[in-house]
């Protein structure tokens, strides 16, 4: 390792997202003292531009380590590393051919550990514990990112403590217990989760991992913009759609771009950061819409799809930021429209998709039939878990799908 112990010697410091006040990585670290917003890392890109060949990236595997020179953690460093990242970037052109775009992929997040995209920030999240020396996690969450924090937790040999919302579907409460990690059940979202965390996972012993509480899952998210730009032969597609609950993937990409324009890894426009949500919870396509700079939380959050029902994201600012630059928009859909999107990933793709990719799927199509998304776009959706985990969605998903054919059926039997 180095003079920074543990610590990238290329990451300069953690700096607030709003007010600019740094902090230096000598003790855990959370959100701003100074205003209590997200920390996002900076780096030394001028440096790394010299040491980091973009052509020499493979050195550190296939995995979201080979981005390692911008990533928060020394070479030398025993980083908790389960295979996440390198996921497929999938063509759909019969799909593409359907909704009217040039080109389509489907960046396939299933194949991550715990089969969902949470692996990515969490094996950073739990690696900055090993690398401070704090014994146990915490975090709320709809599901996903507790299957993770249990997984990497488990591997770097810490406490997790979780706490998720009642109605969390229940292959990820036992996911969790079978990782090791102690689960609690409350009533309500995770908003609710996340109040009642504090007593029970209280600092110091346990540090909490949530959503932006913690300046790295920001970190292990950004790499989907790496991926999507390699594996895309540093083409950027000119849209992405991306389903946004607490935001973290889609700042993170937002800071990928922007980091490797200054690496000179690519050039031209940033793809548009297109937010999804469901019409069951969509804080975030309400905020944008009205031209408003924070996100007012909303009121009797339901949506089968877990992972967006947040209803008030922490990193409001940052998530709108992120759009607005990208010249973006935000989108919300309704249930059967992200039903149907989920069936016709599963038989047009053979991707078993999650919800939230099937709401990535639904608003393409809003957006193509509309007009904000042109014929010439090439254009990457995202489906950021298994439907493994979701069979109570997926049972209504095919009932929504099934009951038309059986309904004609019938008739034509007549």
């Amino acid at each position: 390792m180095n003079a920074r112990g543990p610590f990238n010697p290329r990451l300069l410091t953690l700096e607030c997202s709003e007010c600019r006040a740094v902090c230096d990585l000598s003790a855990p670290r959370s959100t701003c003292a100074a205003c209590g917003r997200p920390l996002v890392a900076r780096y030394d890109l001028e440096a790394i531009e010299r040491e980091q060949p973009r052509d020499a990236l493979g050195r550190n595997g296939a995995d979201l380590w080979r981005y390692r020179a911008v990533l928060p953690f020394a070479e030398g460093f025993d980083v908790v590393r389960l295979g996440e990242g390198g996921t497929p970037l999938l063509p759909l052109p019969r799909i593409a051919r359907a909704t009217g775009v040039a080109e389509l992929w489907l960046k396939e997040e299933s194949p991550n550990p715990t089969h969902s995209f949470k692996a990515r920030g969490l094996s950073l999240a739990v690696s900055a514990a090993r690398a401070w020396g704090l014994p146990a996690v915490a975090l709320p969450s709809a599901g996903n990112a507790g299957s993770a924090a249990a997984a990497y937790a488990a591997a770097a040999g810490l406490g997790c403590r979780i706490v998720v919302p009642a109605d969390t579907p229940r292959a990820f409460v036992t996911e969790a217990h079978a990782l090791g990690a102690e689960v609690k059940l409350v009533p309500g979202t995770i908003a609710d989760a996340g109040k009642a965390l504090a007593a029970w996972a209280p600092a110091p012993r346990w540090w909490n991992v949530a959503t932006f509480k913690e300046p790295f899952r920001l970190e292990g998210k950004k790499t989907l913009g790496y991926e999507i730009a390699e594996q895309g032969g540093w083409r950027l597609p000119d849209a992405i759609f991306y389903p946004t609950g607490g935001g973290t993937g889609l700042v993170g990409m937002a800071r990928a771009f922007d980091e490797m324009k200054q690496l000179g890894w690519i050039r031209g426009p940033m793809p548009r950061l297109i937010a999804v949500q469901s019409e069951g919870c969509a804080p975030v396509v309400r905020a944008f819409e009205r031209g408003e700079p924070d996100i007012a939380p909303w009121a009797d959050a339901a949506t089968v799809a877990s992972g967006l029902r947040v209803p008030s994201p922490f990193a409001d600012r940052l998530i709108l930021r992120s759009i607005r630059e990208s010249g973006g928009t935000a989108v919300a859909v309704g249930e059967e429209e992200m039903l149907q999107g989920m069936a016709d990933l599963a038989r047009e793709a053979g991707c078993f998709a999650c919800p939230e990719g099937g709401a990535t799927l639904a608003a393409l199509r809003r957006l193509s039939a509309s007009g904000a998304v042109g014929s010439s776009e090439r254009v990457v959706i995202f489906n950021t878990g298994s439907g493994l985990k979701y069979l109570e969605a997926w049972r209504l998903a095919l009932a929504q799908t099934r009951g038309p054919k059986r309904a004609a059926a019938r008739e034509g039997a007549r």
